[in-house]
């Protein structure tokens, strides 16, 4: 099992910039991917991005490239999401997630095995 806690979440005007971080309780966090996961008010779960267990490879949702990052430091059992030009649309809360079977990584929701409790995100017009 993986603990994992995000924070970094808060209110920011539109065209802002946040950090989320992830930090994970697992021995072996370097060897799996890791994802964030979103979910707006009365809508389903929505991928956002993962980055694979080295961090040399990522995958993004349409609606975030060229905004958000994804990135990780496995000394520190951390993974980040780097989100720039928020837009109102970007308002939810958000999840870290572990795949943590899988070296590589997945846009599939429901192939992340262990979730965050999730951290609010608010961007304001």
């Amino acid at each position: 099992q993986v603990q994992l806690v995000e924070s970094g979440g808060g209110l920011v005007q539109a065209g802002g910039s946040l950090r989320l971080s992830c930090a994970a309780s697992s021995r072996t966090f370097s060897s799996y991917a890791m994802g964030w996961i979103r979910q707006a008010p009365g809508k389903d779960y929505e991928f956002v991005a993962a980055i694979n267990w080295n961090g040399g490879g990522t995958d993004y949702a349409d609606s975030v490239k060229g905004r958000f990052t994804i990135s990780r430091d496995n000394a520190k059992n951390t993974v980040y999401l780097q989100m720039n030009s928020l837009k109102p649309e970007d308002t939810a809360v958000y999840y870290c997630a572990a795949r943590r079977f899988y070296r590589g990584t997945s846009t599939r929701v429901n192939e992340y095995d262990s979730w965050g409790q999730g951290t609010q995100v608010t961007v304001s017009s």
